[in-house]
């Protein structure tokens, strides 16, 4: 088995949908690495992961909205696709088994902080937040790895 884990910016607010009777819960995380080329100019590169987290337990969509900052694990899928060009393209998707609400921009609203602000499907083992009143408002660039 393989596990990705993704820590991330919400590029959209989730949306929820039934399939079959099921539900699902669809959104995008996307991590911003910074880098310097060759040259010496420092570079952005962003990648994108879509995700899918079938459970019943729908309370989290609420608080999945553009900009909040999560930390998802789960199995990863790529899926290649042909473009409308004609050539072929790939995305990353993740079927989430672990979802963490971190926090969000502070001109958004602010973070998340303290309680369990976890969700797990089921089969996995819940995670635990730390508990105290600070929240995670701290930039991601001053992540220790």
């Amino acid at each position: 088995m393989i596990k990705l884990q993704v820590i991330g910016n919400l590029g959209k607010d989730c949306v929820t949908n039934n399939v079959n009777g099921k539900t699902v819960m669809n959104f995008t995380v996307a991590h911003t690495e910074r880098f310097r080329d060759a040259q010496g100019n420092q570079k952005d590169k962003t990648i994108w992961v879509d995700c899918a987290y079938w459970s019943d337990r729908t309370g989290i969509a609420p608080y999945l909205r553009k900009g909040t900052q999560v930390y998802v694990e789960g199995n990863p899928e790529v899926r290649t696709f042909t473009k409308q060009d004609g050539t072929y393209g790939a995305s990353l998707t993740l079927r989430v088994l672990t979802i963490q609400l971190l926090g969000g921009r502070p001109e958004g609203g602010g973070g998340f902080g303290g309680g369990d602000n976890s969700y797990s499907a089921p089969a996995a083992p819940k995670a635990q937040a730390p508990s105290g009143g600070g929240g995670f408002n701290e930039p991601v660039d001053d992540l220790p790895f």
